[in-house]
């Protein structure tokens, strides 16, 4: 018997009792209550009964009962009575998925798959990661924990791990909940007094997957939860995946014993897309769009896209639809089958020249890191590396050469740095330009890239 058997019998015999003492019905009667509470839902619950008999005599006090329920859960619940030979041609009123209704609400997305995710640079390691998983369930990195900017596909990665894992093991309970449904599922189980029930939940999967895990910062009873589930999973190897929009060290309000379960698997970042993964994408998006006209896109205008809208993959899709739009409903010089860098340019003419200078300077950065393979963070961090100092310098300059950015706002997009130390770094770059060929090959090519 499960801990949830146990509950609800318990709370079915206190029901009992009151009826009982009640004086409402004859004790002959009684004894025709032959009955057992199975289920509760957040408006519900369902009694079980053996015979057509004992339903007819239940019904007749439906009122007495649903009084005795609310009293035992301070709520009005709709009481429904079933004979057991109905319940078990109705399995959609099993109480395990009763309440894996109630806290498992996220359904997993059958269009996320590994095999529409795109892969580059910037998230190859939480691709494999990933898979690794799908294919290996509390075998390794368990939990993976994926983090960085909101929009870049960790959403996707977790759907894609559910569908793998649906193909690989059908037989497998996957749970897809996120940080803030958590939060509130903890809350109602509260108010319910259903901790029982809602911890049941989650220890029957075989695999759970948490979006937005850092909601669940600052809420002391949803962490002593959250930490008796994740012990539970872990120690019976079932798997768990978790995506944030930081570090676990980094989510502030997070206990400690917390922090240090999330980093005893595998931590892994993803970031924006670089420029041939941003290519990539947007080859995709148009490819698998639902416009009803078909468009040759020239690759200029995958450049132009790629340059300006590489921030996440969202921004990516966003501007492919507002492509689209516009070619289909605004078309020029009689473009009807194809789409030029002209008509781009006209589409986003609005969206490009707002926040130009901000827009630029991510470009420009975007392209030595790109170039050098380095992140954002490495080149916008105080690491002197010479490496990243010399992509750092660069970069500076083709700021100042291309944008004629001020020294403060470059400075400030380049992790604060004061405006004589990009002045410095800007003087670094043209003299060794007069110097060395290779030097200045590099400076051109990437140039050549942002244009």
């Amino acid at each position: 018997m499960t801990t949830l058997d146990y509950y609800l019998n318990e709370k079915w015999s206190e029901i009992m009792k009151i009826i009982a003492d009640s004086g409402k019905v004859p004790e002959s009667v009684l004894t025709y209550y032959q009955s057992k509470l199975i289920s509760l839902s957040n408006d519900e619950a369902l009694i079980s009964v053996p015979t057509f008999i004992n339903y007819t005599i239940m019904t007749q006090n439906l009122g007495l009962i649903e009084d005795a329920v609310e009293e035992v859960f301070a709520k009005r619940l709709k009481v429904r009575i079933v004979q057991q030979e109905e319940l078990n041609n109705n399995l959609t009123s099993l109480p395990t998925d009763s309440f894996k209704n109630d806290f498992l609400s996220r359904k997993i997305d059958p269009n996320q798959t590994f095999a529409n995710f795109v892969v580059g640079r910037s998230n190859a390691q939480a691709q494999i990661a990933a898979m690794t998983c799908a294919s290996n369930l509390g075998i390794v990195f368990n939990p993976l924990f994926i983090y960085g900017n909101s929009g870049l596909g960790k959403t996707h990665l977790l759907n894609a791990i559910a569908n793998q894992v649906r193909s690989l093991y059908p037989d497998k309970k996957i749970g897809f909940t996120s940080g803030l449904e958590f939060v509130e599922g903890v809350h109602k189980a509260s108010v319910e007094n259903r901790f029982d029930e809602f911890k049941q939940v989650f220890h029957d999967l075989d695999v759970l997957l948490i979006d937005d895990v850092q909601f669940i910062a600052n809420k002391a009873k949803t962490h002593e939860i959250f930490f008796t589930v994740f012990n539970e999973l872990v120690n019976n190897r079932k798997q768990i995946c978790i995506t944030s929009d930081r570090t676990p060290s980094e989510i502030k309000g997070l206990e400690d014993r917390i922090i240090t379960r999330f980093n005893q698997g595998l931590n892994v970042n993803i970031e924006a897309p670089e420029y041939e993964t941003s290519i990539n994408i947007l080859k995709m998006k148009i490819a698998n769009s639902s416009n009803p006209n078909q468009f040759d896109v020239d690759d200029e205008v995958l450049s132009y896209l790629a340059t300006n809208f590489s921030q996440d993959v969202r921004s990516l899709e966003g501007a492919v639809n507002r492509l689209l739009f516009y070619s289909i409903n605004f078309p020029i010089d009689g473009e009807t089958d194809h789409i030029s860098l002209k008509l781009c340019i006209e589409a986003f003419k609005d969206q490009i020249k707002e926040g130009k200078n901000e827009l630029a300077i991510s470009t420009v950065r975007k392209a030595v890191c790109d170039y050098y393979n380095l992140t954002k963070q490495q080149i916008t961090s105080a690491n002197r590396t010479k490496n990243i100092s010399s992509a750092r310098q660069i970069a500076m300059y083709l700021c100042r050469k291309l944008l004629d950015a001020t020294y403060d706002d470059i400075g400030r997009e380049f992790g604060g740095r004061d405006h004589s130390t990009v002045m410095s770094s800007c003087d670094n770059v043209e003299k060794k330009i007069k110097s060395d060929p290779l030097y200045l090959k590099a400076i051109n090519e990437i140039e050549s890239r942002i244009k």
